[in-house]
């Protein structure tokens, strides 16, 4: 390691010595960092100064109005809020001037009004629904990024004219409902009222219907007892007509007694005429007495007649006040309520008892009416009779005149009361026929009135339960003002329809919550810019200073020592280039998580980046100086330092985890806006990997390729055009192996190198030639596949950059062949003592001096 530092110093010895140099090694320190201070205050808070982007404005809006919301011109409600608005340069022209200063560059862009815009705005209350729509004209060609301020111009133009549309809206809705609060409420208290009144009417209504049902179930207690009176009354008549029946037979007897006297009289009138006369005042006794009887007991059925008719007729009555009652309570009642087909049963079972009541009525009457004709009967017939007898005693006096006149009359009139007494039995016989007949009705009728009184029952009951539903209910009603429905209707008229607007306008605000909060666009860019900002430096140090170490001063030095010596040189180069640029960041206000861990990252990303860059340009020359351009032109878009890597192409996302810039700009992230867990460490540990792994392919490729780079760097010299070191310290292992074959076996060896390089010398221009043409064709084939394609294109892009890299790699690797072979034909005619210098000297570019002695030994 004595030869790394010695090279080390004295190269920091040689700039001592030239004043001149160190005034361009100040340069190089500083210029990458005026890149990144630049970029960084350019970029500082680039929104904050919107208003100098100018947008034309035309409104060509004539208003229009609708019941909802009177006269509404909307272009001129924005035109008068964007003269109040500073977020953008607003330009309020005339339509042919905003198309000229759109084109020509003087404004970005122009938002056009159109002259039916409120008009088709309003259609939303019309039910035709024509979308309002604003036309925007942009000139993207003026710039990137103006077409995307002015976008949000016009975004925000359109988010006015909506909150002002909805707040028009909400306003004159939020009136309607207020007014229609006052009615519903008004509407409310008076169907209170009014519902509370008709409660009070059906409960007076139900408590009548209930008095009436009552008063039915009197009606039919009584009834039953009437009815009992009635049984009792016709079972009376019928022993009554069974009474008179046996009295006219009886009579018919003696009828037939007084013929037979009145026979024998008229055979012996004198002897008799004493007899005669006792017989028939016996006779006229008998028949007072039995017609007394007869008569009695029509009298009495005429009685029960009557007060069964009463009776029927007052249940009739009572069953039609019964209905009366029942047909009000139904009409108050729902068709579909279960007590309405109760109801409805048992109105339909009264009506038809009732026509039978009344049939029932209709026959007692035409009894009552016939047995009274018959009394009427039988007392003219004893009349009829007693006036005989009194004849036939008034003759008994005189026997002759008696014989020649009363006899006969007598015998006639006895004739006719057989007559009579016959027919009264006929008719009596039909009326009990009759009674038998009003018995059985009154045995239905009792029945009736039994079931009557069961629906009278059940009746009484649904209504105290209608009742107490109505009570439950009109109380309901009542507390209707305490129920939160009613409230709610209340609070309609209390809406306030000014903050209501103001609300709908805009119902939802964003309450931001920042989560590791970067106060400056600037800062939230300074990662990227840092980063490139050193890996420029880096860059610039590995074009402008030399890379091949020379041997001056330094004995036996090796090819890694070289490496070493020459990288620590840059890497101190590097330090200050870092350290300038990270402190800068801090003095011109990026903003710090920790100032410190800032710096410490920049200037451990920078020895990263240093080692990356210095083992491409050691280990492939100009082709690794173009890798790393490569590198930082795909880590820009690759790396997440503008846009999110989700944003970018497939190609790039997939790249994303491979680049440097990934892990350095996410450390730098966490010192700026703050740490979060094991984040920070772990990039610095990959940045620690890729650092690791730049040293190591560097000191393989770059023992193994020093004659090539030696070779390619000499070639670009005979160009005159190309800046060219000379490769003094060597040491390819390749070379070592060729020079102790053809110090074992020489004449083997010039043989076989020989036909190799005939082979190869043969066959180099076409494999040269074949690899561009191969080149060229997947080219031509990967630009046909993008113009077929265009969403691949980056991911086409990237496979020819790769195409590119292995086809400068295929010629390297010819031309390295070509190098060999034509060192392995000089080897071949070299004497031995030379070829043992060579040795010598290959050996001590790449071991130690141990190392080379027992090579020495051995050969």
């Amino acid at each position: 390691m004595n030869n790394v530092f010695r090279v080390y110093v004295r190269d920091l010895k040689r700039f001592a010595r030239v004043p001149q140099a160190i005034l361009i090694l100040v340069g190089i320190i500083i210029i990458p960092s005026l890149y990144a201070w630049f970029n960084i205050i350019a970029f500082w808070d680039p929104y904050s100064d919107t208003k100098a982007v100018k947008v034309a404005v035309v409104n060509l809006d004539t208003g229009a109005s609708s019941t909802l919301t009177g006269e509404v011109n909307v272009g001129n409600q924005v035109v008068a809020q964007l003269k109040q608005n500073d977020q953008l340069g607003w330009q309020f022209l005339d339509e042919e001037a905003a198309m000229h200063a759109v084109k020509s560059g003087e404004v970005y862009a122009a938002i056009v009004v159109p002259a039916k815009f409120s008009s088709d705005l309003l259609s939303v209350t019309t039910g035709d629904f024509t979308r309002p729509e604003l036309e925007y004209y942009v000139n993207e060609k003026a710039n990137a990024i103006a077409p995307k301020i002015t976008g949000v111009g016009a975004t925000t133009v359109q988010t006015q004219i909506n909150s002002n549309f909805v707040s028009t809206v909400s306003e004159t809705l939020t009136t309607t409902l207020e007014q229609a609060g006052v009615e519903i409420n008004s509407h409310i208290e008076s169907a209170q009222d009014q519902s509370l009144n008709a409660l009070g009417k059906v409960l007076s209504q139900v408590d009548t219907a209930k008095k009436a049902v009552t008063d039915i179930g009197a009606v039919l207690t009584a009834g039953d007892s009437a009815l009992g009176d009635v049984r009792s009354a016709l079972q009376n008549a019928r022993d009554a007509i069974d009474g008179t029946q046996s009295v006219i037979s009886e009579l018919d007897g003696i009828v037939n007694e007084v013929q037979t006297g009145i026979t024998a009289l008229s055979g012996s009138l004198t002897g008799v005429s004493v007899t005669g006369s006792a017989k028939l005042a016996d006779i006229s006794a008998k028949l007072n007495q039995r017609f007394s009887a007869a008569t009695a007991g029509i009298d009495q059925a005429t009685a029960v007649l009557a007060t069964a008719t009463s009776d029927a007729s007052a249940i009739v009555e009572a069953n039609g006040r019964v209905l009366t009652e029942l047909q009000g309570v139904l009409a108050t009642l729902s068709p579909g309520d279960p007590q309405y087909q109760e109801i409805s049963a048992a109105i339909a079972g009264l009506q038809t008892q009732n026509t039978a009541d009344q049939q029932v009525l209709e026959k007692l009457e035409s009894l009552n009416t016939e047995v009274a004709q018959t009394n009427t009967e039988i007392q003219a017939a004893a009349q009829t009779m007693r006036n005989a007898i009194e004849s036939s005693a008034q003759a008994t006096s005189s026997i002759g005149a008696a014989t020649q006149n009363a006899l006969p009359q007598l015998n006639q009139a006895l004739s006719g009361l057989t007559a009579s007494a016959g027919g009264l039995a006929a008719s009596l016989g039909a009326q009990k026929a009759l009674l038998v007949e009003a018995e059985q009705v009154v045995d239905t009728l009792e029945d009736v009135l039994s079931d009557a009184g069961v629906a009278a029952t059940a009746m009484g009951k649904n209504l105290d339960m209608l009742r107490q539903q109505l009570v439950v209910l009109r109380a309901d009603v009542g507390a209707l003002q305490s129920a939160q429905l009613w409230k709610q209707a209340q609070s309609l008229r209390n809406l306030d329809p000014a903050k209501i607007a103001d609300f709908m306008a805009s119902p939802v605000t964003v309450q931001e919550k920042i989560v590791f909060p970067v106060k400056t666009y600037g800062s939230a860019m300074a990662p990227l810019f840092t980063n490139l900002s050193l890996w420029i430096a880096a860059f610039v140090l590995v074009v402008l200073l030399k890379l091949e170490v020379d041997t001056e001063g330094v004995e036996d030095l090796t090819v890694r020592q070289a490496y070493l010596g020459r990288w620590m040189l840059l890497a101190t180069i590097n330090f200050f280039q870092a350290l300038l640029v990270s402190v800068g960041n801090v003095v011109i206000g990026v903003q710090m998580a920790s100032a410190a861990a800032y710096v410490l990252t920049s200037i451990f990303a920078g020895f990263v980046y240093m080692a990356i860059i210095y083992a491409l340009a050691m280990s492939f020359g100009y082709v690794g100086k173009g890798m790393a351009i490569l590198l930082v032109i795909m880590q820009i878009p690759g790396a997440s330092g503008i846009y999110p890597i989700e944003m970018m192409p497939g190609f790039f996302r997939a790249l994303y985890p491979f680049f440097p810039f990934t892990y350095g700009i996410d450390a730098m992230r966490e010192t700026i806006g703050g740490f979060y867990h094991g984040d920070y460490w772990r990039s610095f540990l990959v940045l620690t990997f890729y650092a690791v792994l730049a040293f190591a392919l560097g000191l393989f490729f770059r023992q193994r390729l020093g004659n090539f780079a030696r070779l390619f760097n000499s070639k670009l010299s005979m160009t005159g055009l190309f800046l060219s070191e000379n490769v003094q310290v060597l040491g390819s292992r390749r070379r070592v192996t060729q020079l102790v074959q053809a110090l074992t076996n020489r004449q083997k060896f010039r043989e076989r190198t020989v036909r190799q390089a005939h082979w190869f010398e043969e066959r180099h221009l076409t494999l040269l030639r074949l690899s561009l043409l191969i080149w060229a064709g997947v080219t031509a084939v990967l630009v046909v596949i993008a113009w077929l394609l265009p969403a691949s294109r980056t991911t086409v892009l990237g496979l020819w950059g790769l195409l590119c890299l292995i086809t400068i790699g295929v010629v390297v690797v010819l031309e390295y062949l070509k190098q060999n072979l034509r060192f392995a034909k000089k080897l071949g005619s070299l004497p031995a003592p030379e070829l043992k210098l060579k040795l010598a000297h290959e050996e001590n570019a790449t071991h130690s001096d141990t190392r080379l002695d027992e090579l020495r030994e051995r050969v």
